[in-house]
């Protein structure tokens, strides 16, 4: 059973680290509320930020203070997943189609008529997915090591993620998370929320096949595509050929030293930069 209040203590050590004057929103959709930390300056650019699966909003910590100089950001609670978003029962996510209403929906709650779309992991894909589904909502795309976007797991990945997803526990999450960090040191406090996220009561994610090569070529916002150097989930050189190959706009980029999960908390400067210097130069 889920320990609700060790769950939203080690939510609340993790949101004490975005910088002073951050606020929360709870935006309602059909298909749930949703739950979003909110830092920067209300004029602003607006950029919205997707984690990965099992991971909140709160994991752009790191990044808050320095992504929001010239933007508005805005880290999504996924609906179903860990967090303090809540589902409708009576309209639940499961398509890539309701993944693209749900998202117009939370953009008209924020009344933001398009934006910086960034996302990490599971949420780049759904970020990815969005941009080719609605193009008009989303300027530029910031995808970091995206999964299952321009290729697949590796089996071995998989074979070690099966313990958290068969019988998820605190202590299956920390052996998982430390093998595919390389023995690196992650954020104690950012740690402690993945372990109690680990009997969250979240229903099942979207999940489904990559965009097809030829949706891909059609992508219209320019998008940076930065991945982790030491990444164990999928073959980055692959994922770097792919997406230069098949991106009309891309920038490709890898960041050296850092693994899947720890991103993008683990050089927060490098990849602020990074991120800071694509939406400036392809600013409009």
């Amino acid at each position: 059973m889920a320990d609700t209040d060790a769950f939203r203590a080690a939510y609340d050590a993790v949101l004490a680290k975005w910088p002073e004057g951050t606020a929360t929103r709870t935006v309602p959709t059909p298909f749930g509320r949703t739950h979003v930390t909110v830092h920067g300056p209300a004029g602003g650019a607006p950029l919205v930020l997707l984690p990965g699966g099992g991971a909140t909003g709160l994991s752009w910590f790191a990044n808050a203070a320095e992504l929001s100089r010239a933007h508005r950001v805005f880290a999504v609670d996924l609906i179903g997943d860990p967090g303090r978003s809540v589902p409708a029962p009576e309209r639940p996510i499961r398509t890539v189609t309701d993944l693209t209403a749900w998202l117009d929906a939370l953009l008209d709650g924020l009344k933001i008529p398009a934006a910086d779309l960034g996302g990490h992991s599971y949420g780049a894909w759904i970020a990815l997915h969005y941009a080719l589904r609605a193009p008009g909502r989303v300027r530029r795309l910031v995808l970091l090591d995206p999964t299952r976007c321009f290729a697949g797991f590796r089996p071995g990945y998989l074979l070690r993620a099966l313990p958290t997803l068969l019988r998820p526990s605190a202590r299956a999450t920390r052996a998982f998370l430390a093998w595919e960090a390389g023995g690196a040191p992650l954020d104690a406090d950012w740690l402690a929320l993945q372990e109690r996220a680990a009997d969250f009561p979240a229903v099942r994610p979207v999940t489904g096949p990559r965009p097809a090569p030829a949706a891909l070529r059609t992508l219209r916002p320019p998008a940076l595509v930065l991945l982790a150097e030491r990444s164990r989930v999928h073959d980055v050189r692959e994922v770097a050929s792919r997406a230069a190959a098949l991106l009309p706009d891309a920038t490709v980029a890898t960041l050296p030293g850092v693994s899947h999960h720890a991103l993008p908390h683990a050089r927060p400067a490098e990849l602020d930069r990074a991120v800071g210097e694509f939406l400036f130069r392809t600013a409009v």
